[in-house]
């Protein structure tokens, strides 16, 4: 009888964690000299969120600088060796010795407030295993994106659904299919303009150093804020911790 019971609470269990499997998203905060923003990372570049996510927990990017700004385009950091560099020290060429093989999609697009991946002129297009950025970008009108596709985009059409996008919200669309977009701020985006804003020198450095420390969001932290954005009550109980303890490695 006791067997049995066993048997019934383990395929219980088994059918909780399969049907709760993990978030459809991982989730990134960002704190930075100018505030907090909070990062959602695509599932569409599984390739870029893990190697993300990993550098992320092993503290890769705690006190690292953005090392780059310039204003109404990106900001940039993610090189280590800004980490206790020296001012008007130039930066920009550090990172892991690996890159990571680009992931294009046509529905990922540099609208403001994404976190793309930076590149050296590799033909490949593949990304540096560290650097990124965040777009700012800037709006556009219907002429100003009919040239940039004429001039700029090779006579690539921009969707539709983008062009309302880079002409609200704003962008950077020359770089769509060229960098590798990953994953968008979901709270926070006027952090980029604050740092977007500061005083650089002439090879685009901040004078004053705008630093980052990044935490990635448990899964039930992440489960959590779904809840919340999809207007439900967070699950924090004993037996939902319990039940954690049993689900897939997030």
């Amino acid at each position: 009888m006791m067997k049995r019971i066993f048997s019934v609470i383990t395929l219980f269990i088994f059918h909780i964690c399969l049907v709760h499997a993990a978030p459809p998203h991982k989730y990134v905060r960002i704190i930075t000299t100018q505030g907090e923003c909070l990062l959602m990372l695509y599932d569409e570049t599984p390739l870029h969120r893990n190697n993300f996510v990993k550098l992320v927990r092993q503290g890769y990017y705690d006190d690292l600088l953005f090392h780059r700004v310039i204003r109404n385009f990106m900001i940039q950091g993610g090189d280590p060796d800004s980490r206790h560099a020296a001012e008007r020290q130039r930066l920009g060429e550090g990172g892991p010795d690996y890159t990571i093989p680009a992931e294009f999609s046509d529905s990922l697009f540099h609208k403001k407030g994404v976190i793309a991946a930076a590149r050296d002129e590799n033909p490949e297009k593949a990304s540096s295993g560290s650097q990124f950025y965040l777009v700012q970008g800037r709006t556009f009108t219907d002429a100003g994106l009919d040239s940039l596709e004429q001039m700029r985009l090779g006579g690539r059409k921009i969707p539709p659904y983008q062009r309302e996008v880079y002409k609200t919200l704003g962008g950077t669309p020359h770089l769509d299919q060229n960098y590798t977009v990953f994953g968008e701020l979901i709270s926070g985006i006027d952090v980029i303009d604050r740092i977007a804003a500061v005083e650089t020198d002439r090879y685009d450095r901040p004078l004053q150093d705008q630093r980052m420390d990044m935490v990635a969001l448990t899964r039930r932290e992440a489960i959590n804020l779904e809840r919340e954005q999809a207007g439900l009550p967070p699950k924090n109980g004993v037996f939902v911790k319990f039940l954690d303890l049993f689900r897939p490695k997030y």
